[in-house]
């Protein structure tokens, strides 16, 4: 079962994308961007053809971290541990072949950077999937380091990831599937980190944005939990 009770949603609707406050969310919202399953699990599609926000080039279906009331989570990562683990399963792909199924991203504000600290990408090569994690030094830099942490994930196959941020600045980032394929990583922070004010984000946010409507990506949530502690 997963707990949308600090979540919204932002899908990628007619012109604009719209976001799904998060009581109506756990009032039984869904609708062809978003499916809730009777054994718990949740299904986001997003058509390549679908709309984008004014800061990005690609559409989403993706939760967005919130507190329980309803009002944008931010956080400093020295305030606590900070988890994000999911079970999913990417079940369709669009012609680019990626899809963002995780983030950790920073808030847009004076001063600050719109920046993700980082993406957990599934990247569909020669026939199969591997888990990257597109990972940016400091604040600001354009260059994202892609680190490869798992292959050998097939679509429709069952995989978990985890990701931890301590509150001294550790990054610990692991991914494990079905059939064993492993991996992951530790970094200590830049120090820049610590002064921009974090969330996370979860669900299928393709880096894609052209082809038919049929086109696009797909993937079922089975377990999503987030805390700070």
């Amino acid at each position: 079962m997963i707990d949308l009770s600090t979540w919204n949603l932002s899908i990628p609707t007619h012109t604009e994308p719209s976001t799904i406050a998060t009581a109506r969310l756990n009032n039984g919202y869904q609708n062809q961007y978003f499916r809730q399953h009777s054994d718990g699990s949740v299904t986001f599609w997003v058509p390549a053809s679908g709309s984008h926000s004014k800061n990005s080039d690609y559409p989403r279906s993706e939760l967005r971290e919130t507190q329980a009331d309803g009002t944008l989570s931010f956080w400093y990562h020295a305030s606590a541990d900070n988890y994000l683990s999911a079970v999913l399963a990417v079940k369709q792909i669009p012609s680019q072949n990626k899809i963002v199924i995780g983030q950790i991203h920073s808030k847009n504000e004076p001063g600050s950077h719109n920046d993700p600290l980082l993406k957990l990408q599934y990247h569909y090569l020669r026939g199969v999937g591997r888990l990257e994690l597109l990972l940016r030094k400091r604040p600001g830099d354009a260059e994202v380091e892609n680190i490869l942490l798992a292959e050998n994930i097939r679509l429709g196959e069952r995989f978990g990831y985890d990701l931890r941020l301590s509150p001294s600045g550790m990054l610990a980032v692991s991914v494990s599937s079905n059939d064993g394929d492993n991996g992951g990583l530790h970094r200590e922070l830049s120090t820049h980190w610590g002064n921009q004010q974090l969330y996370f984000k979860a669900g299928a946010y393709i880096q894609d944005h052209s082809g038919p409507s049929s086109e696009g990506g797909r993937v079922t949530f089975y377990w999503l939990k987030s805390r700070h502690r």
